[in-house]
This record gives structure tokens, sequence and C-alpha cells, in this order.
């Protein structure tokens, strides 16, 4: 497969989780990838444990593709080498908090100065505009922010974070959604663009259809435990040793599944004949099947349910979900090993091109791993190179 981006070079500035993931998705479809780490490295390499090797798993699972150089952004000569890189990128990402791009020299009007028609990336917490603007913003904080956490978790429990990144990794999927548009509109039409995404917006955006529903009602959501409100039953119910959730989300669903636990009679019910009428009646529906999903074992419930044709699963651990053979089908844990990690595997970008999937080949680097040989490709001779490595400008592992 032709890598879609083969011809893109990208300058990323960007650390932690967000910016690095959009990073990653572009160097998986090809683009050459300059990773600027600030000396001792983007902060994320010491979020552990779990390490593997020397290298943080939160960093690991969002800068393979890329080449490091660590550079002092608050020097004169290392703007200068900034610059250089600048010219070369089609596309130059940031997540600084607001006003440090424009006091160190590296804002929008800046490098369109170097690049016209640069693609200008930012990640930021709460946008470029408003009261919040200047905050800091982390995954849990947004997820408390925009009030995400109070949807999570059973009610009368404690606050609950939903246990993945995503709006980390939200927000770098919709920066790289957004590159992508601006690079389509620049070949249409030779014009650059500031293009920018915000860990507001994408948490918004999950809570989207709950915001939507208080326009509507005025009713203010809360916890939901593993079901959603609006469809039933459709949530986890008990079996004598574990879980199992259960996807019925029409009438024809709901009738199977009753067919298939032995009470066939609940669909004919009044109480239950529709999805409005079953999620109104939620209180009085949900014992009643979970009464005859608590006869079965998890095994003997998900093999009745899917003879059915009901959607199921098992509520599974990562490392059930690692061994899964639909994984290896799909080909979505990728074999990448490394010098340091000979039996590195990480999981691969969730898109196929032309049946495949598109995967950098380079591990995740070290922090300054290519800081020599990239001011070598930029025209400093050895002297200088050292001088640079000397002065503290520049690190090289």
């Amino acid at each position: 497969m032709t890598a879609p981006l083969a011809d893109i070079h990208v300058c990323d500035l960007t650390q932690n989780l967000a910016g690095p993931y959009c990073g990653q998705i572009l160097a998986d479809l090809g683009a050459t990838v300059i990773k600027i780490e600030p000396p001792g490295g983007d902060m994320a390499r010491e979020w552990g444990p779990p390490f593997w090797g020397t290298r943080s798993a939160l960093y690991l699972s969002v800068n393979r593709g890329k080449r490091s150089m660590v550079l002092d952004l608050k020097s004169e000569e290392g703007i200068e080498v900034l610059y250089r890189i600048a010219r070369r990128s089609d596309v130059f990402m940031q997540a600084s908090r607001t006003g440090v791009a424009k006091r160190l020299g590296f804002d929008y009007d800046a490098i369109r100065t170097l690049r016209p028609d640069v693609i200008y990336a930012s990640v930021s917490a709460y946008g470029s505009k408003g009261p919040m603007s200047d905050q800091p913003g982390y995954d849990p904080l947004m997820q408390a922010y925009t009030g995400l956490m109070s949807t999570t978790g059973y009610a009368g429990g404690p606050p609950t974070r939903v246990g993945g990144a995503v709006v980390d990794y939200g927000t770098g999927m919709w920066a790289a959604v957004a590159v992508l548009a601006a690079l389509r509109r620049r070949d249409a039409t030779g014009e650059g663009s500031e293009v920018e995404a915000a860990l507001l917006d994408t948490t918004l955006g999950w809570v989207s259809y709950h915001v939507t529903g208080y326009l509507a009602t005025g009713r203010i959501p809360g916890p939901m435990g593993s079901g959603v409100p609006a469809i039933a039953p459709y949530q986890a119910f008990a079996t004598t040793d574990g879980h199992v959730m259960i996807a019925a989300g029409n009438d024809a669903l709901f009738a199977r599944l009753c067919e298939a636990l032995g009470v066939s009679a609940l669909a004919g019910d009044p109480r239950f004949l529709t999805n409005p009428l079953r999620s109104a009646n939620h209180s009085v529906l949900i014992p009643l099947v979970e009464e005859r999903t608590r006869l079965h074992s998890t095994a003997a419930l998900l093999d009745l349910t899917r003879r059915h044709s009901v959607p199921c699963s098992a509520i599974r651990n990562i490392a059930e979900v690692v061994a899964d053979p639909q994984l290896a089908a799909v080909e979505l844990i990728v074999d990448a090993p490394d010098a340091e990690i000979p039996e590195y595997r990480d999981v691969g970008i969730p898109l196929r091109m032309d049946g495949m999937r598109p995967h950098a080949e380079a591990t995740p680097p070290h922090a300054g791993e290519h800081t020599r040989e990239i001011l070598g490709e930029l025209g400093y001779s050895d002297a200088e190179v050292d001088g640079l490595i000397g002065s503290g400008v520049a690190e090289a592992r």
C-alpha cells in the first residue's frame, strides 16, 4: 500500500497524550514526523509504572513512527533550529499554554512567515478563547468539567472516570481529522490553515446526546451504570459466575431475548411492548430479566443468547482481550520488534485502507535519539552540531 502521507513532513512540539496521538496517526499514514522534546524529554516518559524497558507504557502508546530531537526552545539558538525545521514542514503542531507560543516565537504568524502554506495545528484544553482559555487541562479534569464523570458509575457511588484516556485520544483523533482536512484544502487552493482541537470540545462531543436530552426535557442525567436510559434492556446482567452485557436494542431483539430466557410472555406484556415503554418501566423490567440470567453461567448465557441472535458480550479483562483471536484476525495487535524490547507489540491504528492496517515501522524513540541526525539534515556541520549539544541547546541520546 502506498502511504497516503508519504510526502508530508510534520514538526510536532506536543507532549503528554493528545497531541502525540495525532502525530502518531499521521506517522502511521506515512508522514515523516520530527518530535521536538524539551530538555529532559516529554513528561509522559515518566508517567508510570508500568514501564516497558525504560519507557512508560503511556508514552509508548502514542509515539511510534517518530524521530525525537531534544531542543531548548527558550534559547535563540534553539528557536533558530526550530525555524529550519518549520521551513521544511507541511504541518506544525504545538500544545503550549495560551501566550507561550507567541512569547517564544513559534505562534501561527511566526511559522506562517517561514512557511506560508503551513498547516498549523494547536491542541489546547479549553480552546483559545473564553475565561478558561489559559487554564491547564487533563483528561480526568475535563471528564469532571463537562459532566462526563457525572454520568459514569452507579447512583450513590463515588465519582468515576472512564477507564481509558478517551478525552486525550479523542482529541488527538480530532486534531488529525482537522489536519487531513486542511491538507486536502491546501491541495485544492494552495493555502495553509490554522486548525485547533480542544479537550473541552472532544469531551462535550462524548456527552452530546446527554446535552441534547437535557435541552429537550430539562432533566439532568445522573450515573448510568452499565446501561443507557433511552434503550432497555441494554446493560450488564449478572450470571452465576460473572456478568454479560446484553444489547436488545429493538422490539425484535427483545422478543428473541425473552424467548432465549424462557419468558416469552414478557415480550407481550403491555408495559414492555415498545422501547419507550420498556425504558419508562426500566425498574420493573431489569429485575425480571436478571432473575433469568442468574440461572446461567456466563459461558452458557453467551451461548444461549447468540443462538437466538441477541447481541451480547462477556465483561472481559485486558488479558482476555489481548488473547482474543478476533484481534489477531484483524491485526489490531501489531508486532514491532525494538532493539531494547524484542517482544514489543502495540495497538494498531483503528482503520484499514485497501484491506491493510497502516503502521509506522519505527518504534517510539528515546528522548533525543535522532538529534544529531536531524541537525545534520538541517545543514549544520559536525562542529556546529557538537557546539549545540555541548552548550545544552540540544541533547542527544
